[in-house]
């Protein structure tokens, strides 16, 4: 555990942002040794023996020379580009050369008259005491928000995971902001929306007192970020049902549409574009690479109106609309959300697999006499599986986040249609609510997405070790 906090404190202390990061969580720690550091800074002797070739050098006047020196080059400089000589900005930059110049003298002679002698820094009283059972103790209690920082940052894929889930909060609090300040300006009043234009003025303050829409736009804001971090979204506007609620309500019907979408696509869009990159332009390929344009193009409301049409009003085969509980009602808005699914995904497929089976390892697998089943499906699909990978997880993320024009025409009472529903209003809570679900769904599945890159990819891997 030492060495692993050690270790890990020492490799963090390069980075600026998670240097003050482990500061600041840590700083019950951090003060008294800070407050070590000066008391041992006064007896040093490295710094009085420092102290005392800077005073030598003062008063044999090689400071004075060094100053003269960097006055005459700095004056140069300013007659050269025409500068005010007498300007403050000439000074400050002559004070900052000279500050430099005599610390590499000092260091200089210090190395040549005391090589024995180590410079004393924060980072080495630090480390004197991590090293010890009652210092690393101290630090577990009085610092211990720093302690599980240095824990988490000392494995590089948890340290990887952090790091993403880092930035997706600002992403958060980024989206968040934007989209309040784009309703707060918008020339839509929510409150007469909803109550209408036969409104009094009297009805319309009511309301917006009631909701809060009176307050400043600061004292809004801060609401909305206190809202996401207690997870309490507010009410809606219409209804006054809770936001959380509602939202959590409809993610598992969009969970369960997104999931049986993305188990029909895979299943038909892989093998497929692996049979058409193993046949490249034969009439097989043109064949799936025509169906594969056809479902990219075809609008997902005619679609789904075509097969309600023919597969429950003329064959009655399957429900027309959803039925809560029923896994039926989901297999027809699963076809039309996985036809463009799955014709991005073969398209994809052919061009990275046509792309592996030309490169120099394959061509010397199968050279070793290996079976082609086991050099297409070991090595080439492996490798082929980045960019397949990186499309079925943007597009997983973004049905996940709603599919409002497939769940409008089965009426599916999923999350996508929920928030278009509202954004008209503008129900304000519930659009905010709306968009941080989206913009956290895309964050988890692009981190999921990485994640998995770790896996397929061995440079990846490499590279996660050395982060």
């Amino acid at each position: 555990m030492l060495n692993i906090v050690r270790k890990s404190f020492q490799k963090i202390y390069g980075h600026p942002v998670n240097r003050y990061l482990v500061l600041l969580l840590g700083c019950l720690f951090f003060l008294p040794a800070l407050a070590i550091y000066f008391s041992r800074r006064k007896n040093d002797g490295y710094h009085l023996q420092a102290d005392a070739i800077r005073q030598s050098l003062t008063a044999d006047g090689t400071a004075k020379r060094l100053q003269e020196e960097i006055r005459q080059q700095v004056e140069k400089k300013y007659t050269f580009f025409n500068k005010n000589k007498n300007s403050a900005e000439m000074k400050k930059e002559e004070d900052r050369i000279f500050t430099v110049r005599m610390k590499e003298m000092v260091e200089y002679r210090m190395r040549r008259e005391h090589p024995q002698l180590r410079e004393l820094s924060f980072y080495s009283v630090v480390d004197e005491l991590l090293s010890t059972n009652g210092g690393m103790g101290a630090f577990i209690v009085l610092g211990f928000p720093a302690f599980l920082l240095l824990l988490i940052l000392s494995n590089s894929y948890i340290k990887y995971i952090f790091d993403r889930v880092l930035m997706m909060l600002f992403v958060v609090f980024g989206v968040t902001f934007l989209v309040f300040t784009i309703l707060y300006i918008s020339p839509m009043d929510a409150a007469v929306n909803v109550l209408g234009d036969m409104a009094t003025p009297d009805q319309v303050e009511q309301f917006r007192v009631a909701y809060g829409l009176d307050q400043p736009y600061f004292v809004q804001l801060l609401e909305e970020f206190k809202g996401l971090i207690t997870f309490d979204l507010g009410q809606s506007f219409i209804g006054g049902e809770d936001v959380f609620t509602s939202l959590m309500n409809r993610f598992p019907i969009t969970l369960e549409l997104t999931i049986m979408t993305l188990i029909l696509a895979v299943a038909i869009a892989i093998p497929s574009g692996i049979i058409s990159a193993l046949k490249p332009y034969s009439a097989l390929d043109y064949v799936i690479m025509l169906i594969a344009l056809l479902g990219l193009s075809i609008p997902g409301f005619w679609f789904g109106l075509l097969l309600i049409l023919n597969l429950s009003i003329k064959v009655q085969l399957l429900p027309a609309t959803f039925v809560a509980g029923s896994w039926t009602s989901f297999i027809m808005p699963s076809i039309v959300l996985g036809t463009g699914l799955a014709a991005s995904t073969a398209r994809m497929t052919r061009s990275s697999m046509l792309e592996i089976i030309k490169s120099d390892y394959i061509v010397t697998a199968r050279a070793k006499g290996l079976p082609k089943s086991k050099v297409i499906f070991r090595h080439a699909l492996g490798n082929a599986m980045i960019p397949i990978v990186t499309v079925i997880g943007i597009q997983f993320g973004s049905m996940l986040g709603g599919a409002a024009v497939t769940e409008k025409v089965f009426n599916v009472n999923g999350i996508g249609s929920y928030i278009v529903d509202k954004q008209f209003i503008p129900d304000t809570p519930v659009v905010i609510a709306g968009v941080v679900y989206v913009a956290i769904v895309v964050s988890l599945a692009n981190l999921f997405v990485d994640i998995l890159y770790a896996f397929l990819d061995p440079r990846i891997k490499a590279k996660l070790k050395s982060y």
